[in-house]
């Protein structure tokens, strides 16, 4: 039984659509917890032939602000490298689900719950979010792969400025960015996610797995 992640396969409009639910209030902190059931999830949906696309939500208030800093703070050193590892594979698991993934994000995506994000082929966000690569306002350093990650989508120069400084960007810096590719008034983020999903409700598993699968190799 998961406690912070879950999947809701839309209503009989939408059969082939699935939300993967992130709920941990109020901030969706990524604890070591939430990761494993985040990647366990990832794994499940990725088997299910009955679903060809996905959400990625953190809910209607808040994506993720990342790491779970409380927790972060009573680990050793070894402990601490092993979440980050737990947080990377829940990053991976999502990037590699086999079938068009789309981030809606709300509030803040900030540190690790911007790579998350980033795991995802596309991203819809409010018109008032935050996004940053923030855990140097922390005093930690990002989690293994992030700055790899947030560098293939903005490049490199900008991935440095966003990591060293930590600094928070706006909606429409974003989006010029490639942080986010959709913009929409927040209380549609999630609407707008559905139906960027539901235009392969419609096509093969697998052959939009075997289409996903050609950018793995680039």
């Amino acid at each position: 039984m998961s406690e912070f992640v879950s999947v809701h396969v839309a209503d009989s409009d939408a059969p082939a659509v699935a939300t993967l639910l992130i709920s941990r209030p109020p901030t969706n902190a990524l604890s070591r917890q939430l990761c494993r059931e985040l990647a366990a999830a990832a794994a499940d949906l990725g088997d299910r032939d009955d679903v060809t696309a996905v959400i990625l939500f953190g809910g209607h208030e808040i994506f993720s602000v990342g790491a779970d800093v409380g927790e972060a703070r009573t680990l050793d050193t070894a402990e601490a490298a092993g979440a980050a590892e737990v947080c990377r594979g829940a990053v991976e698991a999502v990037a590699a689900i086999p079938k068009p993934t789309v981030a809606a994000i709300t509030g803040y995506a900030l540190g690790s719950g911007l790579t998350l994000a980033l795991a995802a082929d596309w991203r819809v966000s409010g018109d008032n979010v935050k996004l940053g690569s923030t855990e140097i306002l922390d005093g930690l350093a990002p989690a293994p792969g992030g700055p790899a990650r947030l560098a293939r989508v903005v490049g490199d120069s900008r991935a440095r400025d966003l990591v060293f400084t930590g600094r928070f960007a706006g909606a429409e810096e974003a989006l010029a960015m490639g942080l986010v590719d959709e913009l929409s008034a927040p209380d549609h983020v999630y609407d707008d996610a559905r139906t960027w999903a539901l235009r392969f409700a419609g096509s093969s598993v697998e052959a939009l797995a075997a289409a996903k699968r050609a950018f793995a190799t680039r």
